[in-house]
């Protein structure tokens, strides 16, 4: 554990010489350390880390719910909600023809319908730290849509369980759906109208115990989540959302920092000790055609929440960048597959798939300004800006920023 943590530490501070993004140099230690690399192998079962990393993902979507204010969802649930149902309809939708197209069978196509349709929470949460663009006006859909993929999620996987691993019982997955939204509801009536309560629960002078209790509170809650069929990590953002409107959110969010940081690395080294290097050539040209198209359908994705919104060009290049990653749930549905028994190329390409997009991502969130430009109306902002830079010197519009 102590070598994972240096050797993300060594890489992210030559990477930020150069000024690339933590998170792929993350994914890098942990493949260059892994048992699938030759050389010195740090861990020889990922599972090892599994729950630290667990752990780091639960910080990392708890910190995101303490961001997201209970007053954005009563303000913006509908465009949030349009905004979700888009990118789903348009990423999931475009998967699910993909994985008929490539012929590997009815189930498989089922399974990367959901491996190029959801987004990494981690990831994007972590995009938008690095960037800074946690107040934008931007990011306000950007965590809706992330919202809506949680809960499509949860339904999602509830679904799918019995389809492919063969169970004919259809009243079963309605059951396991039927408690998973109904637990969802739950956190949300409890989000809702529960605060008070908590934040009198919660309250203390004591930093320490402070820390104990929401840092108990995110993971128990996390832990019931996946016990009811609802991912993990949308119970911890859900307790981040309530704790977030507490007297006490503002102490929670100092002292979770840098636990989130520490853990959140060491989810993405054990992303990347799952990741077998030898396994990419045999499906590379697949893995091509599906991270193109999840390029062109987050530009379209982007561009559809932009115009909910009414945001310009610069908005929805960061939409489309910054939801552009994927991952964790990826690997879930690659772990589901392989139990499953389905065709032994989905886990090579789901590992493809995702490393390039989990390296795309950061890097694309962090150059979106070059999209911008080439969007309906970027050139034309572009000349403007310029025109009018001479007497505008030293301002900064919001768009911009």
């Amino acid at each position: 554990m102590g070598g994972a943590f240096l050797a993300a530490a060594v890489l992210a501070r030559l990477g930020s010489r150069i000024g690339l993004p933590t998170i792929p140099l993350f994914i890098l230690a942990g493949i260059l350390l892994g048992p699938h690399t030759p050389g010195i192998a740090l861990v020889d079962d990922p599972h090892e880390l599994e729950m630290l990393s667990l752990l780091g993902l639960v910080l990392l979507l708890f910190y995101l719910g303490l961001e997201f204010h209970l007053d954005d969802l009563k303000e913006g649930g509908r465009k949030m909600a349009v905004a979700g149902a888009a990118y789903l309809a348009l990423n999931v939708g475009a998967g699910l023809v993909f994985g008929f197209l490539v012929g590997w069978g009815t189930s498989e196509a089922l399974v990367l319908a959901g491996v190029l349709g959801i987004s990494s929470s981690a990831i994007v949460t972590k995009v938008l730290m690095d960037t800074g663009r946690l107040g934008n006006p931007e990011t306000k859909p950007i965590l809706g849509i992330i919202v809506v993929e949680d809960i499509f999620l949860a339904l999602y996987l509830a679904a799918l369980q019995p389809v492919i691993s063969g169970a004919d019982s259809l009243a079963s997955a309605a059951v396991d759906a039927g408690k998973a939204f109904g637990f969802l509801l739950l956190l949300a009536v409890v989000a809702r109208w529960g605060t008070t309560v908590i934040g009198k629960l919660i309250a203390t002078k004591d930093n320490e115990l402070l820390v104990i209790s929401f840092l108990g509170a995110a993971v128990f809650v996390a832990g019931v989540s996946e016990w009811f069929g609802v991912a993990d990590a949308i119970g911890a953002f859900m307790v981040g959302l309530m704790l977030g409107s507490t007297g006490s959110g503002k102490r929670i969010m100092e002292l979770v920092h840098p636990l989130r940081d520490a853990f959140g690395a060491i989810f993405f080294f054990a992303f990347g000790l799952s990741i077998d290097p030898g396994d990419l050539p045999s499906v590379v040209w697949p893995v091509l055609i599906a991270v193109a198209l999840t390029l062109v359908m987050n530009v379209v994705a982007g561009l559809v929440a932009a115009r909910i919104y009414g945001f310009g060009p610069g908005p929805a290049a960061n939409i489309a960048t910054a939801l552009l990653a994927r991952g964790e749930f990826a690997l879930i549905l690659a772990t589901m597959a392989a139990g499953a028994g389905l065709d032994e190329r989905l886990a090579p390409f789901i590992a493809g798939y995702v490393l390039i997009l989990a390296v795309l991502g950061p890097l694309a969130a962090g150059r979106s300004a070059w999209l911008a430009r080439l969007l309906p109306g970027g050139e034309d902002r572009t000349l403007t800006a310029s025109s009018t830079a001479p007497s505008a010197a030293g301002a900064r519009s919001p768009e911009a920023s």
